[in-house]
């Protein structure tokens, strides 16, 4: 009988241990895109993100305030651009962007909020755009000069 329960829990924790911990439809919506890019590199038919910058300075704010910048690009590839996911390099800066797909020609934008409430100081933070081009990633930055909120002494 003891046997039997060990059997069982170690077939259990075997599985739990094994079983997969990451959302399969983003997995599968990275590859597609890679192996997209990849059948366009070959033929040439390219996406190309173009930005007007890929930095951007807010000045001096002060700590609390939530700054926002606007991004924006033109595809001036030959195949429509997709933007699969754009993440801050910290929980303080949450990108937003265009969903659907942006033909050859057109523009789109990527907002950007800022939000410095805990972060006195200079601050450089770094969003990363995974998509369809050539690179698959592309880097802006933001930075700016955090005023601290003044402590009250009692």
């Amino acid at each position: 009988m003891k046997i039997r329960i060990l059997i069982a829990l170690t077939g259990a924790f075997i599985i739990s241990m094994t079983s997969c911990k990451n959302n399969a439809s983003e997995k599968v919506k990275t590859e597609n895109v890679q192996m997209a890019a990849q059948r366009d590199a070959k033929t040439k038919n390219l996406s190309i993100m173009t930005f007007s910058k890929t930095d951007h300075d807010f000045g001096t704010i002060n700590e609390g305030d939530i700054v926002e910048h606007e991004f924006t690009f033109t595809n001036t590839g030959k195949a429509p651009l997709l933007i699969i996911n754009a993440k801050g390099s910290c929980g303080c800066t949450v990108p937003e962007w265009t969903k659907e797909p942006i033909a050859p020609g057109a523009s789109g934008a990527l907002l950007v909020a800022f939000n410095s409430n805990g972060k006195p100081n200079m601050q450089t933070k770094q969003i990363t755009i995974t998509t369809n081009t050539e690179k698959g990633k592309e880097i802006l930055k933001i930075k700016a000069m955090v005023t601290p909120k003044t402590k009250i002494n009692r």
